[in-house]
């Protein structure tokens, strides 16, 4: 184990040297408050916390800071926190996903310009935890990730409530007229009951699953409930952690390896994970070096059966019921022998040393391989001459029937006209209808917005119809469910196959094959190539100009093409004069 010396820390550059510079450094700490037997020769522990006043999520953070200050002293260090970008999900227009990659920006940059030996990164709501694991990972000092966690389960009327997915559901039946406005009411002010992130396996419990799978949490923190007082001592227990890792030089390139990238896929699958971990978890593994690609999750979903019954891909439980079960270490302890339990992980400790000791308290919330929730993982990826290179779907969360299904295709060109449309009584639209959603992908959103659970057309909902067949090169929530294609890659925007589609041409879904294709013969579409307009730029200064000219299609990540680690060497700390 490798052991520093104080004068080896990345810190000491700044604090170190009997210089001019260093002499403003250690006077401008002094101006903070410290004395020089606080900085010098510890470790300084950066805290980057995405804490806002319009982040519901993150609204224990400031707490949780305190929480890992103190575990920080304890361990001998200096514990400095700087605020993050906060990137919540509830709020942020068009899409918070245009800003993931600000965050992870941000963060690298953050991590570079300041005397940080080591962070621990507070995040939970969906786009913060890759946001900001990208950037550490690029920056490369020694890192810890704290999950924000779930928050209760939701109730109204005696009914458990998952956040995002009944929101869905009901609304669905609002639109029918089937819940009137008291009702609402009472939804509204039932369905999210306290900090934390979704409850249902959405987008921010399978990012922060993905990356306890990774070995970048201490074991099972991903599954703590956010106002439990175990998440308090695991906050203390990241910022003792943190410090003894700046001692051990243990740095992120010796964790997050291919084989840590694969269990966490494997993890993924298994949780019944969002759609959204694919853009993710590429991104995320691009970042280390690990080409990950569509077809490797494709080929793992299908041998790793889904064993997590919870909402929505499971159908009784949620994030809470998960923990009480045994949380994410139970979960990889059913299926250790598909992973690499040799990985390294923050603890300093292999996944299998973590995993020892881990039981299973319900075997229906956390199934046996025997008795599993949906025989294969939770995504799949197509190909086809609608999605050449590739789109996604989510097999266990849609109704079976639509596996393989062939119908007529019902083409919008922007979701205002979807919106519109959908509330139309009078709408031509069957149970076999395919609906399908253009102009919503990374550059066409703009910023790959959660668009694609097209809600059902009214007309259907009040003949009981609850699923059909929709299309998008958009995302969708990870909360959401249904039969839906998304991040269909090339967007439209782009000129990929899915802008030439029309209404009333055959498309078919055949699942079992991984197909996707609209039945239109090779001199038509190149007739229809020919006449398309390249559409106009979303954007024409700023970020937002920034972002359309280097971000990458869904297949890719969605990361800068200037930001991933095979453009160039991680990024180091600036030179100091």
């Amino acid at each position: 184990m490798t052991t520093k010396t104080p004068a080896q820390l990345r810190s000491a550059r700044w604090f170190a040297p009997d210089d001019l510079r260093s002499f403003g450094h250690r006077s401008r700490m002094m101006q903070l408050g410290y004395s020089e037997a606080d900085f010098m020769g510890r470790p300084i522990i950066g805290i980057l916390n995405t804490w806002s006043e319009l982040n519901s999520c993150h609204s224990h953070f400031r707490e949780r800071a305190a929480d890992v200050k103190r575990g920080v002293l304890q361990a001998g260090g200096l514990p400095v926190e700087l605020p993050s970008l906060s990137v919540d999900e509830s709020f942020t227009k068009p899409t918070s996903m245009l800003y993931r990659n600000l965050l992870a920006i941000e963060t690298e940059e953050q991590i570079r310009a300041h005397p940080l030996d080591g962070v621990v990164l507070m995040g939970g709501c969906d786009k913060t935890t890759p946001g900001l694991v990208m950037g550490a990972l690029t920056a490369g000092v020694p890192m810890i990730y704290l999950p924000a966690g779930p928050m209760l389960a939701g109730n109204y009327a005696g009914q458990r409530l998952g956040s995002g997915s009944d929101a869905w559901k009901y609304w669905d039946e609002r639109r029918a007229g089937n819940i009137d406005a008291q009702q609402w009411q009472g939804l509204q002010g039932g369905i999210a009951r306290s900090a934390g992130v979704c409850m249902t396996m959405g987008t921010a419990s399978t990012m922060t699953a993905i990356t306890d799978a990774m070995g970048l949490t201490l074991p099972g923190a991903s599954s703590v409930p956010a106002v439990d007082s175990g998440h308090q001592r695991m906050a203390a227990d990241c910022g003792r952690r943190i410090v003894g890792m700046v001692w051990e030089d243990l740095t992120p390139d010796r964790i997050l390896t291919g084989a840590a990238v694969r269990n966490a896929a494997i993890v993924a699958m298994a949780t019944g994970c969002s759609t959204n971990a694919v853009v993710h978890l590429i991104a995320m593994a691009r970042r280390a070096g690990v080409d990950l690609t569509l077809d490797d999750l494709d080929a793992l979903g299908r041998v790793t059966p889904l064993i997590a019954n919870v909402r929505p891909s499971g159908k009784d439980y949620l994030m809470e019921d998960f923990f009480y079960a045994g949380g994410l270490r139970a979960l990889m302890k059913q299926i250790e022998d598909r992973l690499d339990l040799s990985c390294l992980t923050v603890t300093g400790k292999t996944m299998g040393e973590n995993l020892e000791g881990a039981v299973v308290h319900n075997d229906d919330v956390i199934r046996p391989l025997s008795n599993p929730v949906y025989h294969e993982g939770s995504l799949a990826v197509l190909r086809g001459n609608l999605c050449p290179d590739g789109a996604v779907i989510k097999p266990a969360a849609c109704d079976p029937k639509y596996h393989v299904h062939q119908g007529p295709a019902l083409v919008f060109d922007s979701y205002p006209e979807m919106k519109a449309a959908v509330d139309d009584d009078n709408l031509d639209v069957t149970p076999d209808t395919v609906m399908v959603l253009r102009n919503a992908g990374p550059l066409g959103g703009p910023g790959f917005p959660e668009w694609g659970m097209l809600p059902i057309p009214k007309a259907l909902i009040r003949q009981g119809h609850r699923d059909m067949l929709r299309i998008s090169d958009a995302r969708m929530s990870g909360t959401s469910y249904g039969a839906c294609v998304l991040h269909v890659a090339p967007e439209s925007h782009v000129g990929g196959p899915l802008a030439l589609l029309r209404t009333g041409d055959i498309v078919r879904l055949d699942l079992p094959a991984r197909r996707l294709d609209m039945l239109v013969d090779e001199a038509e579409l190149e007739a229809r190539r020919a006449a398309w307009v390249v559409p106009k730029p979303r954007f024409d200064r700023g970020y937002g100009w920034m972002f359309s000219q280097h971000v990458t299609q869904a297949d890719k990540g969605c990361d800068f093409n200037f930001l991933e680690r095979g453009f160039g060497p991680a990024a180091g700390e600036p030179e100091i004069f």
